[in-house]
């Protein structure tokens, strides 16, 4: 792809760029060996980078989104920033987006999402009014479920199930190398489940939602009403913070937990409990051979995945005669939402190549015809070839 800004604009669009279906089952064994940017969206910033064939991450950038991302040009506009700086440096060939958010089937419109002002967005088209590579939409858990197949935790599974556990929770269900989006796209929303009736309000608009058990905002919402109870436990953290409540973060438990504080040890051992139960609940349904667990509550290692693997055998219907799926932390941190997002575009790189290669040889073919009739018309009866 030319690096020049001006070539990257573009109006149409070829048959490369219909929804993929079922041909993304295995087609990343003949998709090509080229980089593609993966773009990961969250409600305060835009993270983009450049990924190879196998994974590895060539350059990464990111920006904020100004005002939280309260307009979807702004976010657009943000992207296609980003993509451009890329492209003066790498050879693109597509671009795929992770938006935390509900993405429709056809992955071109992102239907909702909770921390920015989409409303049945039609994303894929409007980037791709102004980008001329293929761009790919999906579900930022989606995304991160593919990358730790393809190059992380989940590596060899045929049946695996990933849960990231960050502001919310998130999920997403890969089989025999296919993401299983669901009639509508929304697969996967594990963390709505209601398992506490009557709970906590969740801003979904229901109560007692897995979220909110088992999440960097229910993690952070005990840490701080203990706090603001001025509770003996909560001293070290209250020291820490110098009294301003809202300055507990999930991060700063995580690294008190560590240093041996009871309180983040306790709060910590509660969270991954709920997310224990959750999974039980989900290997019910599901029967996968793996579970993944990311997002930024992961961090907190076995502090967290102890205690979900022990609350998941006590809760395992039928515990003690079936097999036990594993429980792996995931291996690609923070970039593995960017990463696959940017394999998932390869697949559509694919067939935007082949597509334009058909119309390639097609222009060829008929420009050859069109220079044979010139060459018959110019003749005249005294050419020996006439």
């Amino acid at each position: 792809m030319s690096t020049h800004r001006d070539l990257l604009r573009v109006t149409e669009r070829g048959p490369a760029l219909r929804t993929m279906g079922s041909r993304e089952r295995r087609s990343h064994l003949s998709a090509p060996r080229v980089p593609t940017v993966g773009i990961d969206i969250g409600g305060t910033k835009v993270m983009a980078g450049v990924v190879d064939a196998d994974g590895a991450i060539l350059e990464k950038i990111r920006a904020e989104t100004p005002d939280k991302s309260k307009s979807p040009k702004v976010v657009e506009d943000t992207i296609v920033e980003l993509v451009l700086d890329l492209s003066d440096r790498h050879d693109v060939h597509a671009v795929g987006i992770g938006a935390a958010g509900w993405v429709d089937a056809d992955r071109s419109r992102v239907l909702f999402a909770p921390h920015l002002a989409w409303r049945n967005e039609p994303l894929r088209d409007a980037l791709q009014a102004r980008l001329a590579v293929p761009v790919m939409v999906d579900n930022d858990a989606n995304t991160a479920a593919w990358a730790e197949w393809r190059f992380g935790a989940g590596r060899g599974e045929d049946h695996l199930v990933m849960i990231t556990l960050g502001t919310g929770i998130g999920g997403a269900i890969l089989e025999d190398g296919r993401v299983k989006r669901g009639k509508y796209g929304v697969a996967g929303e594990f963390g709505h489940m209601q398992v506490v009736p009557g709970g906590h309000r969740c801003p979904c608009g229901n109560r007692g939602c897995w979220e909110q058990y088992s999440s960097g905002n229910a993690l952070v919402r005990e840490a701080r009403e203990l706090a603001a109870a001025d509770s003996p436990v909560a001293y070290e953290i209250i020291e820490r913070v110098k009294g301003h409540v809202p300055d507990i973060t999930g991060p700063l438990i995580t690294e008190l937990a560590r240093e041996g504080d009871a309180m983040c040890v306790e709060l910590l051992q509660d969270i991954g409990q709920w997310l224990g139960v959750g999974l039980a609940n989900l290997a019910a349904a599901l029967d996968p051979s793996c579970f993944v667990i990311g997002g930024g509550v992961s961090a907190a290692d076995d502090l967290l995945i102890g205690p979900a693997r022990d609350a998941f055998r006590r809760n395992l219907t039928g515990r003690g005669y079936r097999p036990e799926a594993r429980v792996a932390k995931a291996e690609l941190g923070p970039e593995a939402g960017m990463v696959g997002a940017a394999d998932l575009a390869r697949l559509v790189a694919r067939r935007f190549r082949r597509a334009n290669r058909r119309r390639l040889e097609r222009y060829e073919r008929y420009a050859q015809a069109f220079r044979a009739g010139a060459v018959r018309t110019t003749r005249t009866p005294e050419d020996p070839g006439a």
